[in-house]
Formats: C-alpha cells, sequence, structure tokens
C-alpha cells in the first residue's frame, strides 16, 4: 500500500509529519476491520485463531493486539453514545482529556501501519530534499527507542492497575494503560515501518517486499522511483510544492 506524507516546518527545528488520509485504504481497512471482528469475537475464538495456524510468534502477537484494539474501540464507542450525566458519559469525558495529551508525534508514527510498502514525501520547494529525509529518519529513529521503553513501561504496569478491579467503580487506571500498551506497540511498530521506507537500507527492506509480495500474491511493477538522487529505493519518492 502506498501512504503520502506531508513535512514542513512550523517554527525553527519544530516540524510537522502528517500522513495525508486515502479514503479508499480507510474503507478497505475498515471493510477488513469488520471482517476480522466478526471472525474473532470471544477468547476462545482467538485461542482456536492462534493455535490453529503454524505462524511466527510476532504475526500471532499483531492478531491478540488487533483483537483487544477491537474490544477497546466498542468500549469506547459505548462510552460516547451514553446519556449525558451518566457515569460512562463522565468517564468518556476524562478520556478525551487524556487523549488529548497525546503527542502529535505519536499519532502519526501510529499511522504508518504495517501495510504500507512505499511513500510519497510531500513538501515545500524551500527545503532540501535530503533535509527532508534527515527528518522523517530522526523521527523514526527517536520514535523507535522511545517506544520502545514506554511500551515496556506500560506491560509492567498492567498487572497493578488490574488489582484496582476490586473497587466498585469502573477500573479507569487499567484501561487506560492498556490502551497506552496497544498505543505505544502501534507507534513502535510504525517507527520501525518508517525507518526503514526512508533508510538506506535496501537489501533489508528488499527482503521485506519480497515476503509480503510472497504472503499476498501481489506485485510492486507499478512503483515509479521520483526521487533520482536515491537510485534503489523505488519505495520512496519526494515531491516539492
Amino acid at each position: 500500500m502506498r501512504a503520502r506524507l506531508v513535512v514542513f516546518p512550523i517554527k525553527q527545528r519544530n516540524w510537522c509529519f502528517i500522513r495525508s488520509i486515502d479514503r479508499q485504504a480507510s474503507k478497505s481497512s475498515s471493510s477488513s476491520s469488520t471482517t476480522n471482528t466478526n471472525t474473532t469475537t470471544s477468547l476462545k475464538d482467538l485461542w482456536k485463531k492462534i493455535s490453529s495456524n503454524d505462524k511466527p510468534i510476532t504475526q500471532n502477537a499483531e492478531v491478540v493486539v488487533d483483537f483487544f484494539a477491537n474490544k477497546m474501540n466498542r468500549a469506547w464507542t459505548g462510552l460516547e453514545n451514553a446519556p449525558q450525566g451518566s457515569v460512562k458519559n463522565k468517564i468518556h469525558s476524562v478520556g478525551l482529556f487524556l487523549l488529548s495529551r497525546v503527542k502529535p508525534s505519536e499519532i502519526f508514527l501510529k499511522s504508518i501501519s504495517k501495510d504500507i510498502t512505499n511513500v510519497e514525501v510531500t513538501y515545500p520547494t524551500s527545503l532540501d530534499p535530503r533535509l527532508v529525509r534527515r527528518r522523517l529518519r530522526h523521527i523514526a529513529m527517536r520514535g523507535t527507542v522511545i517506544h520502545r521503553k514506554y511500551f515496556y513501561g506500560s506491560v509492567t504496569l498492567l498487572p497493578f492497575t488490574s488489582a484496582l478491579a476490586v473497587l466498585p467503580l469502573p477500573n479507569v487506571p487499567f484501561f487506560w494503560m492498556l490502551f497506552r500498551t496497544y498505543s505505544h506497540w502501534r507507534a513502535l511498530k510504525g517507527s520501525e515501518r518508517l525507518l526503514r521506507l526512508v533508510s538506506n537500507c535496501p537489501q533489508d527492506w528488499k527482503s521485506v517486499t519480497t515476503k509480503k509480495k510472497n504472503e499476498e500474491g501481489a506485485t510492486h511493477s507499478d512503483i515509479h522511483l521520483k526521487d533520482h538522487k536515491s537510485p534503489g529505493r523505488p519505495w520512496v519518492s519526494f515531491t516539492a510544492l
């Protein structure tokens, strides 16, 4: 899948990184998500799905993460639709406040999904494409370090927050920590994906795209190289505006 990234400076060393929304990809992703939700709706179904295949541990971990992510999305939808003034509605307000404190860089890195095999980077004409590549590489490398650390920290805190379930109140700290674990995991995987896309590692990324091609039965012959200064990397192109 192809993704378009928009990059531009805001003030001094502060830059903005955005992934533009592809409506077609969003629809296909939504339909795929719906299919997965229908086929894996309980822990029993999840166990059958994991135990019945011989996939690597990392892929089974992705299945588990997606399962709990769907559970959290449905629970969040229930809180959002709760009547005004109810306890669920107040919990939803608290959740919105907490979500507003999530850093934009984390949201950007989470948008780099595992399905992305090439990117088109759009940037102002006043910028050097090599500088743009360095900044993308920097945010990706920084993300791998930060989100790996916070992911392990969130996993460590999960057992302690789950102990609060004995209280006669909704266990908001546990669900928040569960969401943060999921969020840091996705941001970590997005950082690793972006780093491979924009780094000078043609052999490494070639093995990834070949593996994906074999899994999906698709070819990437329609990918065109736009960045003539970067031979051997047809998965990244730069477009100046």
